[in-house]
């Protein structure tokens, strides 16, 4: 299974940033962190609109794309490990969305296979990227048997 998580703007050095690199640092499946931003000056729905572009543009070919959006579901950790071990075992190749400060377009939240939820709170989308990292590695340490993950 090869991951990619595509996120909307730049982290510059920090907690943010380094939190997302522990996690990263971790997982053993093959990741790639991508980031695309649009720079230019654009209304809310035109940066809507551009971003999916720019996510679109950097999803992997046949990639299941999971979207991260408050629209989604929520599941718990286990449930989402479960769900990683038959992409896993399909040799998926999957993608994890994050918005901007807007969130996603509907034409994103529309061609994912799965729109997930981190819960009914509102969170900054940099933090989002740590947050998904953090359940990749505890979905990869629950399928290990190993005891990170207690019930």
């Amino acid at each position: 299974m090869r991951l990619t998580i595509i996120a909307v703007g730049r982290h510059k050095a920090g907690p943010l940033k380094a939190l997302q690199e522990f996690y990263a640092e971790r997982i053993r499946w093959p990741l790639t962190i991508r980031e695309v931003e649009e720079r230019r000056k654009l209304s809310p729905p035109e940066l809507k609109a551009r971003e999916a572009e720019l996510i679109l543009a950097a999803l992997p070919k046949d990639a299941v794309l999971v979207a991260l959006d408050a629209r989604g579901k929520n599941i718990s950790s286990t449930d989402f490990a479960a769900r990683l071990a038959k992409w896993r075992d399909a040799d998926a190749s999957l993608a994890f969305v994050i918005g901007g400060a807007d969130g996603l377009a509907d034409g994103i939240i529309d061609k994912a296979k799965l729109v997930l939820a981190l819960g009914t709170l509102t969170w900054p989308h940099l933090l989002v990227r740590g947050m998904i990292l953090e359940q990749i590695y505890r979905a990869q340490q629950i399928l290990a048997g190993h005891p990170y993950h207690r019930e």
